[in-house]
């Protein structure tokens, strides 16, 4: 019976060669293989290695858990979108035209979307506290409706039609609905070793480091074409509405809340109104809260009006031995770096006097404008910007231990966003204040000592005997 061979080198199992052959192919392959996936792993680690630190920071002590820590990175990519769009506004408003053609189309800014945005902002607060259980979906409509106004905004910039003012005012609310809805989810996600202030100041904190990444990006953007920052801020904004939604179920929670009433009427300190108010003013919030708002509302004040006065001035007289927009860039640096630190400074600081950090650093804007105004020069006014800076994120962050301190907690939540109202309307003040003054530097600083000084005089009094009797509610601020 004749047997069946099998030929030499054929690629049977039974052939050396044959196994031989595939075993060397597959070493080479998997050797290629694995060069290639350590090259991939080489290539995007900078994105995943950066993404993980980012996660492990807005997830530590317990943020991860209690989904702080996803509200930190949405804020985070709030304030990149939003920078997108100052730095096209402002490339197209302010450094495209002579400078006193820029004064006026700057009023006109003011005037055509700020005015109407100082009467929206009162009425969004109360309208969105109507939905409370639909925040995330308020918060990604805040996000899509900024996303499509950024498209609309391309065009407008290119071709300067007056779309830019409306959708510019549009902007403006969408990102204040936001801004309202978050001071109402923080509570609801703070983690168990939090108080509410600390929670604040990591929530602006991450907001303030993702615009300070941001802010470049936007600027080369820029270079390319004015639309393309623009175009960055959509894609922004749509990845921001796609977060809103990955937040806890918990924030569309409203069991327990009411609404504040900002005013300083004793039979209210204990508790919520519970009749009917046609016109509700600021009135839970306790004579602590109020003083301490008066002295925000100052420091406010003062930021919109530096920040206008000092763009057409460096605008006009930079920094010696700088151009215009390095002199702006310093002093925006400055005033960037200052805020970071107040607002770091108070996620750390632990206090049960929050009015007399309010009077000490109100005290000190003040000193610091009077001595920018007295010696005027460069590093003076650069000074000035970052002192002002640190006040107004520290000031804040106590008038928010104030809150949680002495308003009841069914109203806090209201009374937050209430009060971010009357101190987006100072900062208008200010800016308005800032365009009219002649380019006058020392003239123009003691202007701005004046107004933070003012503030300071009519509240230090109050604000240091409601601090001697330790406020009015718990004792607890932190």
């Amino acid at each position: 019976m004749a047997t069946a061979r099998t030929p030499q080198g054929a690629t049977g199992s039974g052939g050396p060669k044959g196994v031989k052959g595939r075993s060397g192919r597959r070493v080479r392959t998997g050797r290629a293989g694995g060069r290639l996936r350590a090259v991939g792993r080489a290539l995007h680690f900078p994105v995943t290695g950066a993404a993980r630190g980012i996660r492990k920071a807005t997830h530590a002590h317990g943020a991860g858990e209690s989904g702080l820590g996803k509200l930190i990175e949405l804020h985070g990519v709030n304030g990149a979108g939003d920078v997108m769009i100052t730095v096209a506004l402002a490339s197209t408003v302010f450094f495209s035209v002579p400078t006193d053609e820029a004064r006026g189309r700057v009023a006109l800014y003011l005037a055509i979307t700020m005015a109407p945005f100082t009467l929206l902002a009162p009425v969004v607060g109360p309208l969105l506290d109507r939905l409370p259980h639909g925040r995330r979906a308020a918060m990604a409509g805040a996000m899509f409706a900024r996303a499509l106004l950024a498209l609309v905004l391309s065009g407008a910039v290119v071709t300067g039609s007056l779309q830019l003012y409306p959708a510019a005012l549009g902007v403006l609310v969408a990102s204040k609905a936001y801004g309202v809805v978050r001071s109402a989810v923080v509570p609801r996600l703070l983690p168990p070793t939090f108080s509410l202030v600390k929670a604040n100041s990591r929530v602006t904190l991450g907001g303030l480091l993702a615009t300070g990444i941001a802010a470049p990006i936007g600027a080369g953007l820029q270079q390319i074409g004015p639309r393309w920052p623009l175009y960055g801020a959509f894609v922004i904004f749509v990845a921001g509405t796609v977060l809103s939604f990955t937040l806890p179920p918990k924030v569309d929670s409203a069991k327990g809340e009411d609404t504040a009433l900002l005013a300083a009427d004793e039979q209210h300190l204990h508790g919520p109104h519970r009749k009917p108010v046609k016109r509700p003013g600021l009135r839970t919030v306790g004579p602590a809260v109020t003083n301490a708002l008066g002295a925000n509302a100052s420091i406010r004040c003062l930021t919109g009006f530096l920040i206008f006065f000092l763009a057409f001035l460096l605008r006009e007289h930079p920094m010696t031995g700088q151009s215009a927009a390095v002199s702006l860039g310093i002093v925006g640096v400055a005033a960037g770096t200052g805020n970071a630190l107040g607002t770091a400074v108070g996620a750390w600081l632990r206090s049960r006097a929050p009015e007399i950090i309010i009077v000490t650093v109100v005290a000190c804007v003040a000193g610091a404008a009077v001595t920018a105004a007295v010696f005027f020069g460069a590093v003076l006014v650069a000074c000035l910007a970052a002192v002002a800076g640190f006040a107004q994120a520290l000031a804040k962050l106590s008038l928010d231990a104030l809150i949680q301190r002495d308003v009841p907690e069914l109203v806090r939540t209201s009374a937050f966003a209430r009060s971010e109202t009357l101190l987006q309307m100072s900062w208008v003040l200010g800016g308005a204040v800032g365009i009219a003054m002649p380019l006058i530097g020392p003239l123009g600083l003691a202007v701005g000592a004046g107004i933070v000084g003012t503030g300071w005089l009519l509240t230090v009094r109050a604000l240091i005997g409601s601090a001697r009797h330790g406020g009015t509610g718990r004792a607890r601020v932190a």
